[in-house]
């Protein structure tokens, strides 16, 4: 049986396709101008605009969102009649964290045991070039047959929400029958998935204070309130012993009743060391797609180099809480935020801010387009069926979007599967995956406009 044309057009692509995501991970896009340049992000930025204008893309622009970040529209008209999808993805990228433990530059695609390793080249760059992949197979093969909105976000890692309120102040803009979010993966490679939920996200400071400052520990240790211990002590009271989050008035006890993770794989794919327990309780499809999580993301004290013999008048940390589909990110901000001041020992003075949110998404797998995309993945992934899956990570948009346009069928699909070691060191992607799902994205597209 020969190949379909499409899936032909795309595997002729795919050198096209490297060159251009070389392009576009070099640009170290992080939405943080604290520690990257802007103009990093705006070369980026400008990079996928001329490519869509190469595209025959009309309106294309740079829309200044009100995060200070750009995202890049444009509008491809497609026949009288057509429906129109709205195609997704974010240029902006995680930091590379530590770079001396990339064992190639993050900012340099490089090729290795079959995978494309680099900052971005999953999450989400590689999601612009398959879009780009099954625009093109299509055009080859007929043309577009839907009218394709396109949208690159710039600060989607970030969680700043600038797309969010920009699309809320312009509602017509991103208006389409469809939507597919490419910012999601496969359960395993070769594994074609569909993401139906994802746990929405909160993001804490929280400051203590309990000197007017830092003090000699001879002098005064063992009676003056550490506030570097104070705080220890509150990061504590959110886990309980099996290591469950416990956040007071937060429930946590929900189930996952779809595609199931084993235990095996998942420490293999979390790559948990040898003899370490998993934390929680109940499946790991609970814990991690179905039930809230909070982690620590970072602590502001002094370093163990350098450090010296004193009592800490002030400690920072910021906390992320991921919370489950029917849990509102707003309510439980506020729990948290009382938790933590609640739990805080001492007297000691105790702030909270939140500095970012996200609601959870549960998408409507029973729609017409979640038909086409499952014919469309049997073909590109010859003798496997569409799985559904929940993703524990957030896509904020995603529930903006729902809200704008409430007729409108979400999707989520994408490359970042367990290998690709998205926001850790050595982020890769797997050019088979790029090449299948951008079939899928086009057979999709001519199903969709079928239907």
């Amino acid at each position: 049986m020969s190949p379909h044309p499409i899936a032909e057009t795309v595997a002729s692509l795919m050198p096209r396709a490297k060159a251009e995501l070389t392009e576009l991970v070099a640009f170290k896009s992080v939405a943080d101008f604290a520690q990257f340049p802007k103009s990093e992000s705006e070369a980026a930025a400008n990079w996928v605009a001329n490519a869509l204008r190469a595209e025959g893309f009309q309106d294309v622009a740079l829309l200044d969102t009100p995060d200070g970040t750009q995202s890049v529209y444009g509008f491809l008209p497609g026949p009288e009649g057509a429906p129109t999808v709205l195609l997704y993805a974010h240029y902006d990228v995680q930091p590379p964290l530590d770079e001396a433990a990339w064992a190639t530059p993050p900012f340099e695609l490089t090729e290795r045991d079959g995978r494309w390793y680099g900052r971005g080249s999953a999450d989400c760059k590689g999601g612009v070039i398959m879009h780009l992949l099954a625009l093109r197979a299509l055009k080859a093969n007929g043309g577009v047959p839907v009218s394709v909105k396109v949208i690159a976000e710039g600060s989607e890692e970030q969680g700043t929400g600038g797309l969010e309120r920009y699309a809320e102040d312009h509602p017509d803009l991103l208006t389409a029958d469809t939507i597919v979010i490419g910012d999601a993966g496969n359960f395993r490679v070769g594994l074609p998935t569909v993401t139906s939920t994802l746990r929405g996200m909160t993001l804490v400071r929280l400051s203590v204070d309990t000197l007017e400052g830092n003090l000699h520990s001879g002098q005064f240790g063992g009676a003056a309130p550490d506030a570097l211990a104070a705080l220890v002590r509150v990061l504590d009271s959110l886990r309980a012993e099996d290591g469950s989050t416990k956040v007071d008035g937060l429930t946590g006890d929900a189930v996952w009743d779809g595609l199931q993770y084993e235990e095996a794989d998942f420490r293999k794919d979390a790559k948990v060391l040898d003899g370490v327990q998993l934390i929680g309780e109940g499946t790991v499809a609970d814990r991690i797609w179905a039930r809230p999580a909070v982690t620590v993301l970072g602590i502001d004290c002094p370093p163990v180099v350098g450090a010296t013999p004193s009592v800490q008048a002030s400690a920072r940390a910021l906390i992320s809480l991921r919370v489950p589909p029917g849990v509102d990110a707003a309510e439980a901000t506020k729990l948290l935020q009382a938790h933590l001041e609640a739990h805080t020992p001492w007297g000691a003075r105790v702030h909270t801010e939140q500095i970012g949110q996200g609601q959870p998404f549960r998408a409507d797998t029973t729609s017409p387009a979640y038909a086409a995309m499952a014919e469309a993945m049997g073909e590109a992934y010859p003798g496997q069926e569409m799985q559904y899956a929940g993703q524990g990570g957030s896509i904020p948009l995603c529930n903006t979007l729902a809200a704008l346009y409430p007729r409108a069928e979400i999707l989520l699909i994408g490359l970042s599967e367990p290998e690709a070691q998205i926001h850790a060191v050595n982020e890769s992607v797997s050019p088979e995956e790029l090449e299948r799902l951008s079939v899928a994205e086009a057979l999709f597209l001519q199903k969709y406009a079928a239907r």
